[in-house]
C-alpha cells in the first residue's frame, strides 16, 4: 500500500526531469552500442548518481518495464485513433494502426529490444497497458471481422505477434529485411481468402 500512495504522489519538477533523462539515456545507450548497458552505465549517461537511477527504477527490469510501459501507451494511442475514424473502412482503420505503430517501434531500437526479450517480470510493469492494448485490437478486429475484410482465424491476441514479427526484421541491413514490405505481407495475409 505504501507503494501506492509514494507513486500517486505528484513528482517535484527536479525528479520529472532526473526520471526523463535517465529513460532517454537507457533508450540511447540500450538502443545504439550498449543493448547490455547495467545502471551505472546509464546513470552516467544521464548526468545523475546511480542512487537516483535506482530511486526511479529499483532494477534493470524496472528500467525496461517503464520503456515497454511508455512503449504500449503510445500503441494504445494510436489504436485508440483508428477506433475513432470514422471516415476509414474497418481493415484499413486496423492496417492504419498497426502501420503507425510499426513505424513508431521502427525509431525506437531500445524499447524494441525490451519488447522482444523482456521477461515477465519486465512486462509487469505494463500489464494494464497491454490488457488495454488487447481490449483495443478486440473492438478494431471485431469491427473487420463484422464487415469481412479480415480472415475469421485472425484474433486481437494475433495483433502482438505481428507487431513482433515485423519488429525482429527491424535493424536488418540484409536485402530481403525491410520490415515496410514484411509488414505488408502479413496485412495481405490477414484479409480473407477468396
Amino acid at each position: 500500500m505504501t507503494d501506492l500512495l509514494e507513486t500517486a504522489k505528484p513528482m517535484r519538477a527536479d525528479a520529472r526531469r532526473n526520471r526523463e533523462l535517465i529513460l532517454a539515456a537507457a533508450r540511447e545507450l540500450l538502443g545504439s552500442e550498449k543493448a547490455d548497458a547495467q545502471i551505472d552505465e546509464v546513470a552516467a549517461r544521464a548526468g545523475v548518481g546511480v542512487g537516483t537511477v535506482y530511486r526511479h527504477f529499483p532494477d534493470k527490469e524496472a528500467l525496461l518495464g517503464e520503456l515497454v510501459r511508455e512503449r504500449f501507451i503510445r500503441f494504445n494511442a494510436r489504436l485508440q485513433e483508428a477506433i475513432e475514424d470514422e471516415s476509414a473502412a474497418p481493415f484499413d482503420a486496423l492496417a492504419g494502426a498497426l502501420r503507425r505503430n510499426a513505424a513508431e517501434s521502427a525509431s525506437d531500437a531500445a524499447t524494441r529490444r525490451a519488447l522482444m526479450s523482456g521477461s515477465e517480470r519486465v512486462f509487469a510493469h505494463a500489464e494494464a497497458e497491454k490488457e488495454e492494448f488487447l481490449r483495443l485490437a478486440e473492438v478494431l478486429v471485431g469491427r473487420a471481422h463484422r464487415a469481412g475484410e479480415l480472415r475469421e482465424d485472425f484474433v486481437a491476441s494475433d495483433v502482438p505477434m505481428v507487431m513482433c514479427g515485423v519488429c525482429s526484421t527491424m535493424g536488418k541491413r540484409d536485402a530481403g529485411w525491410e520490415w515496410e514490405r514484411h509488414l505488408e505481407l502479413v496485412l495481405r495475409g490477414m484479409r480473407p481468402s477468396g
